[in-house]
């Protein structure tokens, strides 16, 4: 198949080299226009950890260029990139593509279904909960794959296209997927936010002083106990909405196959396995800057719209704008071109399934 890969970081390129080994034709396209720099002439992507390998990589002029013709487009920037990005495919999409968004978040999967019908464009929009692989860009040219999950939550905007966006997925990245009932079923399943706005604040000076700490061995008890916590708040708030999603200590029995317990007890847990994980060595992170803005507060409105209190969540929020000087809120851009306040839960729910 030939795909369309939107973003040229650490997890675009880790899906360029993955998609390549297993006979697909990835084309990178950077909204910053950095892929075209890094892979000027015959340069070659250089590809270490989980796949050993170099090999050369096609890269897009411009958004036109990498959708046309393709049969699936990949979105996998970080989520203060997605309005533009859906913008700037809108556009150019046509019917018989699908689109996968890793990861989701932030109600992105909503803002390019609107636009697209705008168009009369109706597309499998297939939304992860997270995404297919860790990697990080190791060089201007090189990508290190850290791990490739062998398990992966799915949802489709329509749900009525959800066995071609399943379809779709299964083709390219292989059997691991497990399909959820709607897109909000994967909004309330991203534990990023929750685990890493308790983190960073359990190892704040840290980070600000660039040490090394370790990220699964610093969940302590204390910081486990506020993931335990804003987990409780987030399962109230998928109750509200009718849906059953994965408890935190699911996730980690899940994703990591240690035993069920507190979340500091299981932390360690991984930490034992996983020891050169580390955490970030700035407040510069998107730990902070993707998960606080596309992560917290989205969440925030579907408490709103759902009359369910999210008072952790809420402290989450002031206190990183108190810690960085920035407000958050203001910095998701998705939020005020949807216009939700509005809308019913019902309503906003019928929406994120397409009805």
């Amino acid at each position: 198949m030939r795909v369309a890969i939107i973003g040229s970081g650490g997890i675009g390129r880790g899906y360029a080299a993955y998609l390549t080994t297993q006979g697909h034709q990835p084309v990178l396209w950077s909204p910053s226009g950095a892929a075209q720099a890094d892979f000027a002439g015959d340069a070659q992507l250089a590809v270490t950890g989980k796949i050993e390998t170099s090999l050369p990589l096609a890269v897009a002029s411009g958004c036109a260029e990498a959708v046309a013709g393709a049969d699936a487009v990949i979105v996998a920037v970080q989520a203060n990139g997605f309005r533009a990005v859906m913008e700037a495919m809108a556009p150019h999409l046509v019917a018989g593509q699908s689109v996968i968004i890793s990861a989701h978040c932030s109600f992105a999967a909503l803002h390019l279904h609107r636009l697209l019908q705008h168009r009369g464009i109706d597309l499998p929009i297939a939304c992860w909960a997270t995404t297919a692989l860790t990697a990080r860009k190791s060089g201007p040219r090189s990508v290190h794959i850290s791990g490739i999950r062998a398990k992966l939550d799915v949802a489709t905007l329509p749900v009525r296209h959800a066995q071609a966006g399943l379809a779709a997925c299964r083709a390219l990245f292989g059997d691991r997927f497990e399909a959820r009932d709607d897109v909000l079923a994967i909004m309330l399943s991203n534990l990023n936010p929750p685990a890493h706005v308790a983190n960073m604040l359990g190892n704040l000076t840290r980070a600000e002083r660039g040490e090394d700490w370790p990220n699964y061995g610093s969940i302590t008890q204390g910081v486990g106990r506020i993931v335990d916590a804003m987990d409780v708040e987030r399962l109230a708030l998928a109750q509200a909405f009718g849906l059953s999603v994965r408890s935190v200590q699911d996730h980690y029995v899940h994703s990591f196959g240690v035993a069920p317990g507190p979340v500091g007890e299981m932390a360690a847990a991984v930490y034992k396995n996983r020891p050169e994980l580390l955490g970030p060595k700035t407040l510069d992170t998107r730990f902070i800057t993707e998960d606080v803005p596309f992560g917290l507060a989205p969440l925030e409105v579907l408490g709103e719209i759902s009359g369910v209190a999210l008072p952790l969540h809420k402290a989450g929020i002031a206190l990183f704008d108190a810690i960085c000087a920035r407000d958050f809120r203001a910095e998701n851009d998705l939020l005020p071109a949807l216009g939700l306040g509005g809308l019913s839960a019902a309503e906003l729910h019928g929406e994120l399934r397409g009805d």
